[in-house]
């Protein structure tokens, strides 16, 4: 990140290359971005071409991109939904492949069960669990407390128990 800041074009290539696939996996695991996946992600990429020099040497990088990465996402949805709100469907466009359907049945099985959690406690085991960050960054990349993310991730784990429980009686 350092090298990227000071426009070193290959410092730039490596961390570029080294962060996609965790954006890219961030936003294929949830169900209402996975159409706009690529989208989101350059996007996310340009906006962290802007604001690089926000970027303070010495703090992790992770948390700060991830909370880019959430606005991104947020903002992607709100213009999402004024444009469909303005919009009438002609005709019904074909179902894009879901992520799940090339899965095995137990992933296939945990992705709609992800998906039932509310967005919230959904992002934190994506960050948690996933994109395998710690409870600070977490916390860094929501805006909240460490407190706070523990709390939503224990209420997150209760919930998909009771699911798998109820699922697999």
């Amino acid at each position: 990140m350092c090298g990227y800041q000071q426009a070193d074009e290959a410092a730039a290539r490596v961390f570029i290359e080294r962060v996609s696939p965790v954006l890219l996996r961030y936003f294929l695991v949830q169900p209402l971005n996975r159409r706009f996946a690529d989208d989101l992600m350059q996007e996310t990429w340009m906006r962290i071409h802007k604001a690089r020099h926000t970027w303070r040497r010495g703090e992790p990088v992770l948390p700060w991109i991830f909370a880019i990465a959430r606005h991104t996402r947020l903002d992607g949805y709100r213009r999402r939904r004024r444009r469909e709100s303005r919009e009438t469907l002609v005709a019904t466009p074909p179902e894009v492949i879901a992520l799940g359907e090339h899965s095995a049945p137990a992933t296939t099985g945990l992705v709609d069960m992800l998906e039932r959690l509310p967005e919230s406690q959904r992002d934190v085991v994506l960050m948690l669990k996933v994109s395998d960050m710690s409870m600070e960054e977490v916390a860094r990349a929501t805006s909240s407390t460490v407190g706070a993310i523990k709390q939503k991730a224990h209420r997150a784990y209760a919930r998909l128990r009771e699911m798998i429980e109820k699922e697999g009686t």
